[in-house]
């Protein structure tokens, strides 16, 4: 990659390497992106290709977060650097002329003083004094020139990597849906029957009375299990990286109070099963979009809605980072990505996943069992 190749030249000769945070997270952000390129090319021949797609998804999702922050980042720095640069034009001015006049002129001339050898003599101490201030004045200019410059390589060759880094997560998005629909070795508890599922789905207003109706769209018997994540309980993972909008109970915007929490993602973000557990639902329902419902272990259901694509068969039994949807939304244009105008407010998450728990058929606060200490 262009970008990769022309900072680490830039960075690591500049005297100013260590203090150049934005460019050396854009630069590690490269890296990630170059990686998530190459096990794109290695999943297809994975065994396991749901899995490698997955990961390669959140490779390429990981690897863009971090040089949309890296390049945000830098164009702050910049901005900043710049503005005090222009403050300092009067006092940048003053010290070229006083250390060109030092440069270009003999020492016997600037040891001439009209008082004789004695003023000649206080002169040369003082200018002994002030030498070392001015050279430290002369060489901050000079890092703050050559982080500029660094910072504004950064971001002129920063689409080229971006571009390649979006089009690789579209690609990986794309095999992803091939291989789950070629996917046919996942057990299966039950299956669904599409009449019963249909007259559940007309007769319900709640998700309270589609939820306890579920084992009513099943063909047959559903098969008995003893999956238990119960000493998992407050360290699960997220279903996907974002922010919590709205806790358990709080009142939205809109005048809304639901028991689950609301939070917001990036567009396209892959939502992942954070544990293993048995689809009992999954597409439309209500107001509430598409959505999955997973079953970790009996009486507990996780509901994932709002989103926009739908993975899995309902009946199956999914492993642990198994990839049950996308959210909505379209990716955002290279100018946008490199936009300050968002930068620390989370406003590029622009899209909202519910995610709800059931205990027993009845709502619990889903930070009982997801951690959530750590929003992406």
């Amino acid at each position: 990659m262009r970008l990769r190749a022309a900072l680490a030249f830039v960075i690591l000769g500049s005297p100013v390497y260590a203090q150049t945070d934005p460019a050396t997270a854009a630069l590690n952000a490269a890296r990630q992106l170059e990686q998530a390129s190459i096990t794109l090319t290695e999943a297809d021949s994975a065994r396991d290709r749901v899995r490698a797609l997955t990961a390669t998804i959140q490779a390429y999702e990981a690897g863009l977060t971090a040089m949309r922050d890296g390049l945000r980042q830098a164009a702050t720095r910049e901005a900043q650097l710049s503005a005090e640069l222009r403050a300092r034009e009067k006092d940048v001015a003053q010290l070229l002329g006083v250390l060109q006049t030092i440069e270009t002129t003999s020492p016997p001339v600037l040891m001439l003083h009209p008082s004789g050898p004695l003023g000649s003599a206080r002169a040369g101490m003082m200018l002994s004094e002030v030498t070392p201030g001015l050279n430290a004045r002369a060489q901050s200019l000079a890092r703050d020139l050559q982080e500029v410059q660094t910072l504004r390589l950064l971001q002129q060759n920063a689409s080229e990597t971006l571009v390649e880094g979006l089009a690789g997560v579209q690609t990986a998005r794309t095999r992803l849906s091939e291989a789950i629909a070629d996917r046919t070795d996942l057990p299966r508890r039950f299956v669904e029957d599409p009449i019963r599922t249909a007259i559940l789905i007309s007769s319900t207003e709640t998700l309270d009375g589609f939820a306890s109706g579920l084992s009513q769209i099943s063909e047959g018997e559903i098969a008995t299990t003893n999956a238990d994540v119960s000493g998992k309980k407050g360290q699960i993972q997220l279903p996907t990286q974002g922010v919590i909008l709205h806790h358990a109970d709080e009142t939205d915007a809109a005048g809304v109070t639901r028991p689950g929490i609301v939070l917001a993602t990036r567009p396209r973000a892959i939502v992942t099963s954070p544990t293993a557990a048995t689809i009992r639902y999954r597409g439309p329902l209500l107001d509430l979009g598409n959505l999955v419902i997973l079953e970790p272990q009996p009486g507990l259901l996780f509901v994932f809605s709002g989103l926009q694509e739908v993975y899995g068969e309902t009946g199956q039994v999914i492993p642990e980072g198994s990839p049950v949807g996308l959210m909505p939304g379209e990716t955002p244009e290279i100018g946008a990505i490199l936009s300050t105008s968002g930068d620390g407010t989370g406003t590029d998450r622009s899209e909202t996943l519910y995610i709800e728990v059931r205990q027993d058929n009845s709502p619990v606060d889903p930070e009982s069992w997801f951690r959530t200490d750590k929003d992406g």
